[in-house]
C-alpha cells in the first residue's frame, strides 16, 4: 500500500510538471532567423547583450536531432532561457547554401560543418563567445531538458574554463 501511494504521488507530480511545461514550435521559437552571415550575427549578439551564439549542426535524417527537437528544444523554459542568452542557428551539415563563418569567410554549410568544425555526427551543439571563438562543444542529444539547461548554464557561467561538462554535471546533480 505504501509503495502504491508513493507511486501515485510521483505520477501526479510528473503530470503536474508536464502540465506547466508549454510546448512550442522549435523553428519559430528556438532558432533565430539568419541570412547566413555569422560574423554579422556576432555583431547582433553583442548589440543585443547576448552571451554568444549557439549553432546546432544537424541533418534531416538524424533521429537524435529529431528527438532533441521533439523533447527538449520545444520546451518553453528551454526556449526562453536560450533566447535570452544566445542567438541560435541551425546548420545543415549536408547543406549547399553559402554562409559566412565567424570571420566573414564565405563557404557552403557542409564545408563549415566538416572542414571548419569537424562535425562528423549529429546533433552537435557549439557555443561561440562574442569574439567568435568556439568555447564549448557537445555532441549528441542530452538526456533531457535538465541536462540541456545545465549545458547552457555551464557556458554562461564560463565553467568550461575550470572543468569538463561531465564534471560540472556531476557537481550539479540534483538529489533524488
Amino acid at each position: 500500500m505504501r509503495c502504491g501511494l508513493k507511486f501515485l504521488f510521483m505520477t501526479l507530480f510528473v503530470i503536474a510538471q508536464l502540465a506547466h511545461a508549454e510546448i512550442r514550435d522549435v523553428e519559430g521559437n528556438f532558432f533565430n532567423q539568419t541570412l547566413g552571415d555569422f560574423s554579422e550575427e556576432l555583431q547582433q549578439a553583442k548589440a543585443a547583450g547576448k552571451k554568444g551564439i549557439l549553432l546546432m549542426f544537424e541533418q534531416d535524417e538524424c533521429p537524435f536531432c529529431a528527438r532533441m527537437k521533439a523533447t527538449v528544444l520545444n520546451q518553453s523554459e528551454v526556449q526562453d532561457f536560450f533566447q535570452k542568452n544566445f542567438l541560435i542557428f541551425p546548420v545543415d551539415i549536408e547543406g549547399d547554401i553559402e554562409i559566412h563563418d565567424m570571420t566573414g569567410v564565405a563557404m557552403k554549410e557542409k564545408d563549415f560543418a566538416f572542414k571548419v568544425n569537424r562535425v562528423r555526427a549529429t546533433p552537435v551543439f557549439i557555443f561561440y563567445n562574442l569574439k567568435g571563438q568556439a568555447v564549448t562543444r557537445f555532441t549528441g542529444p542530452t538526456s533531457g531538458t535538465d541536462d540541456f539547461m545545465l549545458l547552457g548554464r555551464y557556458v554562461i557561467d564560463e565553467k568550461f574554463r575550470e572543468m569538463s561538462f561531465t564534471r560540472y554535471k556531476l557537481n550539479n546533480k540534483k538529489p533524488n
